[in-house]
C-alpha cells in the first residue's frame, strides 16, 4: 500500500530550491581578472568559443592542422569552433551547452546561429558594466582570481598599482616556483631576492621574502599550486624541498592556507597548447603526510581524478586542517559533480565547499553556477528529505545557514579573516 503524500515534502523541496537559487556565492577559484587588467579579463562570444575545453572538443572534427588553427585570428578560430560544434552538431557536451545557457540567460537566441549578430551585441558593452551584468546574473558576490607574480603580462599592473574592484579577491599562484625552479630562480634573482639558483638556506629565505612581499602586495587569501599525479611528500625532489623549506614556513608565519590542486598531467598533447593537458590518479599519501606533519598549517585541496574523490574525503575526515573544495576541470561535469557532492555530504557533512567555477572567461560564471546550483539543490533535497523521513524537519533558517556555508561561508571560516 502506497503511503499518503505528505505536502510538507513538496514544500521542503521547493524551499530548498529557492534558497539555493537565491543565495549569493563566493566563487573561491577562477582565472578571471579585475577589469583594471584590461585584455587579461576575457569575455564575450569569441572568448567563450575559443575556451580550451571547446577547442579540444572541436579538434575531434576539424580537418585542420594544429599549427594552422593557432595561426588564425581569435575570431577565425571562433568561427571554426562555432561551425563544427554548434552548426554541424548539437551542442550536447557540458562546455558547449554552457555557451547556450550563457547566451540564453543574457537574453540572446543562439538558435538563430547568427554569430556576427552575437558579436555586435557584445561589442556594445563596456567591460566594467558587463562584469556587473554577469556577476548579478550568476548571483556571485565575489570571485577569487589566480594571480601569478611570475606572469610578465599580469605583474606590471600590480607593480604600478590600481583601484581595486572589491568583488575580485586574490590568490597567490606559485606553480613556477615549485615546478619550474631554474627559471623561477632567475626571475627572483633579477628582482633581488636570490644570489644563486642552488637550493641553499639563502635561496629558501629569499623565496620566502618573495612570497611575503607579493602576498602583501596583492592581499592574497591563500597560496596555491597545481601539481602532477606523481607529486610526493616528503621527497628529495626540488618541489618537495621548496614546499618544506619555503611554502610551509611562509604559510605558518602568514596564516595563509596552502591550496593544492592535484592530478594534472601537463601537455600530454603539446600541439593543443592550453587544451593539451590531461589527468592522472594522484597518490594522496603526499597530502595525508602534509596534513599530519604540519597540523598548524591549513590546507585546501581539490583533485582532478574521479578515482581520488572518496580517499580525499576520508583524509579530510581525519585532519581538520584540510578543507576540500570544488569539482576541478574534468570533474566539472554534471554526472560527476552530483556524485562528488553526494559523497562529500555523506562523509563530511557541511565542512567543505562543493564547487568553484574555475571560470577563465567572465561569462562562464553564468552557466557554471546555473548548472551547479541545480545539482547542489537536487542533492541537498535528497539529504534533507532523508532527514525528514528520520524525523528531523529542517527549518527555513537552518537551510539558509547550511547553504551559506556551502556557498563560501565554510571556506571563509576555514581561511579566517583577511589580512
Amino acid at each position: 500500500m502506497v503511503p499518503p503524500a505528505d505536502p510538507r515534502r513538496d514544500q521542503l523541496a521547493l524551499a530548498i530550491q529557492k534558497i539555493v537559487d537565491q543565495t549569493p556565492i563566493l566563487d573561491i577559484h577562477t582565472h578571471l581578472y579585475d577589469p583594471a587588467f584590461g585584455p587579461l579579463l576575457l569575455w564575450g562570444i569569441d572568448d567563450l568559443l575559443v575556451y580550451h575545453y571547446l577547442v579540444a572538443e572541436a579538434f575531434r572534427y576539424l580537418d585542420l592542422p594544429y599549427d594552422a588553427f593557432w595561426r588564425l585570428t581569435k575570431e577565425q578560430q571562433a568561427d571554426r569552433v562555432w561551425q563544427v560544434l554548434f552548426t554541424q552538431r548539437s551542442p550536447l557536451s557540458e562546455a558547449a551547452r554552457g555557451v547556450i545557457t550563457t547566451l540564453h540567460r543574457l537574453g540572446l537566441d543562439p538558435r538563430q546561429r547568427d554569430l556576427p549578430a552575437l558579436r555586435r551585441w557584445f561589442a556594445d558593452w563596456k567591460p566594467e558594466d558587463y562584469v556587473t551584468r554577469c556577476l548579478d546574473l550568476a548571483r556571485v558576490r565575489a570571485v577569487c582570481m589566480t594571480n601569478s607574480p611570475f606572469d610578465d603580462l599580469e605583474r606590471p599592473t600590480w607593480e604600478r598599482g590600481f583601484n581595486r574592484d572589491p568583488r575580485f579577491l586574490t590568490a597567490l599562484r606559485i606553480d613556477p616556483l615549485l615546478v619550474g625552479w631554474p627559471d623561477a630562480s632567475r626571475q627572483l634573482a633579477t628582482a633581488g631576492y636570490l644570489t644563486s639558483s642552488d637550493l641553499t638556506q639563502a635561496s629558501f629565505d629569499g623565496s620566502q621574502r618573495f612570497l611575503h612581499d607579493w602576498s602583501q602586495r596583492i592581499g592574497a587569501r591563500y597560496v596555491m599550486v597545481s601539481l602532477p599525479p606523481s607529486f610526493a611528500y616528503p621527497d628529495p625532489s626540488v618541489t618537495s624541498q621548496l614546499i618544506e623549506k619555503v611554502v610551509l614556513p611562509f604559510c605558518r608565519e602568514s596564516g595563509l592556507p596552502f591550496a593544492l590542486m592535484l592530478g594534472v598531467k601537463r601537455a600530454v598533447n603539446p600541439a593543443l597548447a592550453l587544451a593539451g593537458d590531461g589527468v592522472g590518479r594522484s597518490d594522496l599519501t603526499a597530502l595525508q603526510n602534509l596534513c599530519a606533519a604540519h597540523p598548524d598549517v591549513r590546507f585546501l585541496a581539490t583533485v582532478l581524478s574521479r578515482e581520488n574523490q572518496q580517499e580525499l574525503c576520508v583524509i579530510a575526515r581525519k585532519f581538520r586542517n584540510l578543507h576540500v573544495f570544488g569539482c576541478w576541470w574534468f570533474t566539472n561535469i554534471p554526472g560527476i559533480i552530483e556524485d562528488m557532492t553526494r559523497t562529500r555530504l555523506e562523509l563530511l557533512g557541511l565542512g567543505f565547499t562543493p564547487q568553484h567555477s574555475d571560470a577563465r572567461v567572465l561569462d562562464q560564471v553564468i552557466y557554471k553556477w546555473d548548472h551547479s546550483r541545480r545539482i547542489v539543490a537536487k542533492v541537498l533535497t535528497e539529504k534533507y528529505l532523508d532527514l525528514a523521513d528520520a524525523g528531523w524537519w529542517p527549518t527555513h533558517q537552518e537551510i539558509q545557514r547550511d547553504v551559506l556555508a556551502l556557498f563560501g561561508g565554510a571556506f571563509e571560516t576555514f581561511c579566517g579573516p583577511s589580512r
